[in-house]
């Protein structure tokens, strides 16, 4: 029942983005009447927060459909040292194709909110919404001018939808919208959560500042007991310092209470892991569709990452420093996770690119428990044939270590190949 659903959509997809482009041409209007908008093709690489100026003037009520689609070819390998439950054999092999439906809308001079639909994914068979949210970057829809100077470095946004936490969400894979991940998978720790949020934003100049809050639910439910809450924020700076050299520096913070809140800042990604079957036993009673990306379980925590951004010609690097914390001290446990990327694009407009990734993550689950240590290494490029449309491959090798894994499927596990992932995003 699973490929047939999915193919319908995928079907529905392909038969929605032509008759976008007919509804476009019939309207005369432009793909990109957008205000304060981060384009979702490759001018939006390396655009973090949408941009706070805009040169769109505001004409009425404009709906922009885009979507997104990817497929990935496979060839890895797995094995592990647990003999109880071995990994099973993995074959050489197109994965499910992924697909999104974006709606886009420029409700009022300053007025946006945006909408997207995942009609395929590896967790879901069927068509359903993942989020949205209503930014807001001018008052005027109050009163001409309204708080006019103020709000020209000042955005609000609410939502059900990824919190502004970090700045690796803004260079991962959501779903099938991968234009903007340069490799295929996404870190290990991948801190990314669709909750409901209200955040409060300022670009003063080149720095910038971010504060919002959420109840750090993914499945919401007002039931007694469940009254917990997180706060997230981020300070930074960002400066085009010439022609050739741009530097980006960010700090975020993440702290969650104890009431009644489950966490999933690390396991907020309903759409499944980006690696298909990796890590499955055979002796597994229930496949994960999140594997292998690694969530710490903590019930409530406070976490902080740092990323630094340089981009010189076409040179690019992106780090990542992360820390969390269990928020219960009567059970301890915390993990930090390092990444790096060096990319080099070039050709006209970039339109080519080679690189290589190094993620590493260790910590304990508990105080009392043992160490875990996984390594991560992806080497890959791509190749923008419109800028809409991406071809990537990877190589990719990761690995499981310390006592954390013992008496567990992970005790020695690794896994290693090539993937290759077409793209296409409007």
């Amino acid at each position: 029942m699973k490929r047939p659903v999915k193919l319908i959509a995928i079907v529905l997809f392909a038969c929605l983005s032509v008759s976008e482009s007919l509804l476009a041409q019939s309207l005369n209007v432009g793909r990109d009447d957008l205000q304060y908008f981060r384009l979702p093709d490759q001018r939006g690489i390396n655009v973090f927060e949408a941009p706070k100026t805009t040169d769109v003037e505001f004409k009425g009520l404009y709906v922009r459909t885009g979507g997104d689609f990817s497929i990935q070819f496979q060839g890895l390998s797995q094995s592990n040292d647990f003999a109880a439950n071995e990994f099973v054999e993995l074959q050489n092999n197109f994965a499910l194709p992924t697909a999104n439906l974006n709606f886009d809308v420029q409700i009022e001079d300053g007025l946006r909110m945006h909408l997207r639909t995942y009609l395929s994914s590896r967790h879901h068979a069927e068509a359903w919404v993942k989020g949205g949210y209503f930014q807001i970057d001018k008052l005027d829809f109050v009163q001409e001018g309204f708080l006019s100077e103020f709000m020209e470095i000042a955005r609000f946004r609410f939502g059900m939808d990824e919190i502004n936490y970090g700045d690796t969400h803004f260079r991962r894979s959501d779903n099938a919208r991968s234009i903007f991940n340069p490799f295929v998978g996404n870190y290990i720790m991948d801190s990314f959560s669709t909750e409901p949020f209200a955040e409060f934003s300022v670009f003063p100049g080149d720095f910038l500042g971010v504060v919002g809050i959420s109840n750090g639910r993914l499945n919401q439910a007002p039931v007694p007991g469940d009254d917990g809450f997180s706060m997230f924020g981020k300070l930074g700076y960002d400066s085009q310092i010439d022609d050739d050299l741009r530097v980006r520096v960010t700090g975020s913070f993440y702290s969650s209470t104890d009431g009644g809140t489950r966490d999933y800042l690390y396991g907020g990604d309903r759409a499944g892991g980006r690696y298909y079957n990796v890590l499955e036993g055979v002796s597994d009673e229930r496949v994960s569709d999140f594997d292998p990306r690694f969530d710490p379980l903590f019930p409530y925590q406070t976490a902080f990452q740092l990323n630094p951004f340089v981009k010189y010609k076409g040179a690019e690097f992106f780090g990542v420093f992360e820390n969390t914390q269990n928020g219960n001290d009567d059970v301890g446990g915390g993990f930090t996770q390092l990444g790096a990327e060096f990319l080099y694009r070039f050709g006209e407009a970039e339109k080519v690119y080679l690189g290589g990734r190094y993620n590493f993550v260790t910590g304990e689950q508990a105080d009392d428990a043992g160490t875990q240590e996984i390594t991560r290494i992806n080497l890959g490029g791509g190749w923008f044939l419109t800028r809409n449309v991406l071809a990537k491959f990877e190589y990719v090798i990761s690995s499981y270590d310390g006592d954390g894994f013992d008496n567990s499927k992970l005790q020695g596990a690794e896994f290693d190949g090539f993937v290759l992932e077409a793209v296409i995003s409007f």
